[in-house]
């Protein structure tokens, strides 16, 4: 009988233990997710600004063109704007690009978590 209640204390404890796993695991899944939403509105955050920035320089293009041929020096303040919005609207461009290009971890901890508590588990 005393053996009985070490081995049904012993299951208690294992059981006890996958349970604190298993929420651990949850909550590094979550976090992980959380990380991958933020790392989506950054990407519409940046190709907003630059297509925002891109939209400002084609407008003042067209006026820079418009007031090309009229008189003194209104051609190259215009077009001393266009250039330097056009040129934000390529930093924001190249800063998208990294975020895109740049690796998704999703779930990446989740799986060496696992992969670990796998390789603890194997005889």
């Amino acid at each position: 009988m005393v053996e009985s209640i070490g081995l049904m204390e012993s299951l208690k404890r294992l059981a006890g233990t996958l349970l604190a796993i298993i929420q651990t695991r949850l909550e590094l899944l979550s976090n992980e997710m959380e990380e991958e939403r933020v790392r989506i509105e950054q990407m519409l955050l940046y190709g907003s600004v630059a297509l925002f920035f891109f939209g400002l320089a084609i407008m003042l293009l067209t006026v820079f063109f418009v007031v090309l041929f009229w008189d003194s020096h209104r051609m190259l303040v215009l077009g001393v704007f266009t250039a330097l919005y056009f040129v934000a609207g390529l930093l924001v461009l190249n800063e998208l690009r990294r975020v895109v290009r740049g690796k998704s971890k999703l779930f990446s901890a989740s799986l060496a978590e696992l992969a670990d508590d796998r390789d603890r588990l194997a005889p």
